[in-house]
């Protein structure tokens, strides 16, 4: 009888410290989770009440055994509700329809009150032996006939959900259910081994917390489960994006070419002045629909940085020819100071470190009305590393020192009445992310109306031996490729136009097709062609799909430029490694298209 209480008090100790740690955490309310609750406080009601009955028959306390009878009735309607909870918990992860649920748990219940009354009245008498206490009846037999029924019950649930029995959420049923086998069988072969029944649903407990129920496991599968989510609608955000990207560049393409063919008219000084407004216009949407795929890039996590040789001094000059056509007639002075140390080829991001610079120095010529903008370029070298410390101070409208915090914040306009100023507050929230994943650093100092200074530290690797070689400035005339023929691809005829109009300066026989297999067919009848400039999103056949087939041809060697306004992050790439020979994204800039035509023209 002393080790009766000594095994029960243990089990009473540990599932008094399971309950304890279980409700002192954070739980998600499922109906799971209060099922298995609702099972702990059941196995905590019949440990105490079973310790409390062991302690009642032992030989050194004397008391009525019209008591012990009471407290054998209790710790009976103990184990009753322990495997009603255990069944109906069984059944509740085997069913999937929520009504079938709703509806059981209603039988559940009654079926589990009407059982507590019949366990009540029905007779119950207790032997008390040097043995142990064993106690019989039709209380009893009801209460084990219950226990059984029980297990077949839990047994048919997963049955019935067997398509799932491998399931590892199912794993520890099947423990479960040995177990309550196991505590039913030696209650009734040997009702003097009871003292094995508080150990066994214990251990119950204990295998439930630690595997299905555990309060730290099921956050973070709904963790998992809500970043799987969030992950998804990412994907889809970033799909959308792309697409609304390309069906913005496709008319935006028109109206930068148009434009920029324009300028090279002879205009009045107010058509001049009105074409430039088109292209300046054009280039603010063009860099917002860029910074919308770019934040939504970096939220996906999937913008890289991709290193390579880049000639600094070429980025800096291109800078500062960009910032003085964006300051145009403002009043304001570019101060440029760059360290004549600085080497000439360096290692890293070329075209996300100049995105970088530009958005600062775009910000400074848009938030500066009148006064200077200060450029400047320091250096300081440590082995094969340069640390660039670049500093871009104005004289302009300066933050407050209490919005400083929210500078790179998402969508943020720290001056809302300023409704003339262009942007949709993603400039600073990108460069800052760009600057983190080139593990550099960014610093802000400011005074409201006075100006602020914008001050940027990244390592970039110093190149000893370059394999880049510095580009040479040409001659700005454009070059004549008069008996060169060039084949346009475009299911839209706009693209076609603009394509056309920006190609005419150079003199050369142009040939305009509105889709893929055309272009085939011309091709297979030996028709020539120097340059292939060849639209990817098009119906019926894409720019891909006509390529793979180009490719088929014999003899086919006409290089092929793609022209598409998909120009998400990682595209150019996936182009070239397709089979094109080089990429121009829509709008077509005209640099990009002298680059092309004198990469595959001058010949």
């Amino acid at each position: 009888m002393e080790g009766f209480l000594l095994i029960n008090g243990y089990a009473f100790f540990v599932i008094l410290v399971i309950t304890i740690v279980f409700f002192s955490k954070e739980r998600l309310k499922h109906t799971e989770d209060e099922l298995y609750k609702n099972f702990l406080v059941a196995n905590l009601f019949m440990s105490l009440s079973g310790l409390l009955l062991g302690f009642l028959v032992s030989p050194h306390v004397k008391v009525p055994k019209g008591m012990i009878i009471v407290f054998n009735k209790i710790y009976l309607i103990s184990i009753l509700g322990w495997i009603c909870i255990l069944t109906f918990y069984s059944l509740y992860i085997s069913l999937k329809d929520k009504n079938k649920k709703n509806k059981y748990k209603k039988i559940f219940t009654i079926i589990t009150y009407i059982s507590v009354l019949l366990i009540i009245f029905l007779p119950t008498q207790v032997e008390i032996s040097a043995q142990g206490a064993v106690a019989t009846g039709l209380s009893v037999m009801f209460t084990y006939t219950m226990f059984g029924l029980g297990l077949i019950f839990q047994i048919i649930c997963l049955l019935i959900d067997f398509k799932n029995v491998k399931n590892k959420k199912y794993v520890p049923l099947y423990l479960l259910i040995l177990l309550a086998g196991i505590v039913l069988a030696s209650m009734i072969i040997n009702p003097t081994l009871n003292y094995l029944v508080n150990p066994c649903h214990i251990f119950i407990a204990f295998v439930m917390y630690f595997t299905i129920e555990n309060p730290d496991v099921k956050m973070i599968e709904q963790l998992n489960i809500a970043k799987d989510v969030a992950d998804k609608a990412n994907s889809a955000k970033t799909d959308f994006l792309s697409s609304m990207s390309h069906e913005i560049r496709t008319p935006l393409n028109a109206i930068v070419g148009f434009s920029e063919s324009l300028k090279d008219e002879d205009l009045t000084p107010k058509a001049q002045e009105e074409v430039d407004d088109i292209i300046s216009a054009s280039s603010t949407l063009l860099e917002i629909v860029n910074g919308i795929l770019d934040i939504s890039k970096i939220e996906a996590n999937k913008l890289e940085i991709v290193n390579s040789e880049y000639d600094v001094y070429k980025i800096l000059k291109d800078l500062i020819n960009l910032t003085k056509a964006r300051i145009g007639e403002k009043p304001i002075e570019l101060k440029v100071n760059i360290d004549k140390t600085l080497p000439q080829v360096l290692y890293g991001d070329a075209v996300r470190f100049k995105q970088v610079i530009l958005n600062l120095l775009t910000n400074a010529v848009k938030y500066t009305d009148k006064g200077s903008i200060t450029f400047t370029v320091h250096s300081i070298f440590k082995e094969d590393v340069c640390r660039l410390i670049i500093s871009i101070k104005d004289t302009g409208r300066g933050i407050k020192a209490e919005n400083i915090d929210k500078l790179f914040t998402k969508f943020e306009r720290l001056d809302e009445k300023n409704s003339t100023i262009e942007g949709t507050g993603l400039g600073l929230a990108i460069t800052k992310k760009l600057v983190d994943l080139m593990n550099g650093s960014i610093v802000v100092k400011s005074t409201y109306q006075e100006g602020s200074d914008f001050i940027i530290s990244i390592d970039q690797k110093i190149v000893k031996n370059p394999t880049l070689k510095v580009e040479e400035v040409k001659e700005e005339n454009l070059n004549s490729y008069k008996g060169k023929k060039v084949l346009i691809v475009d299911d839209n005829l706009l693209n076609l136009k603009v394509a056309a109009r920006l190609l005419q300066p150079y003199e050369m026989d142009i040939t305009q097709v509105d889709n893929g297999e055309e272009t085939i067919n011309r091709i297979k009848n030996n028709e020539y062609y120097d340059l292939i400039l060849l639209d990817d999103m098009m119906p019926h056949k894409s720019g891909s799909e006509t390529l793979m087939e180009l490719k088929q041809i014999p003899n086919f060697n006409i290089p092929v430029v793609v022209l598409t306004a998909n120009a998400i992050e990682g595209m150019k790439d996936k182009y070239l490694n397709m089979g094109f020979d080089d990429y121009l994204a829509k709008p077509i800039a005209k640099e990009e298209l002298k680059r092309v035509l004198q990469k595959y023209l001058d010949k």
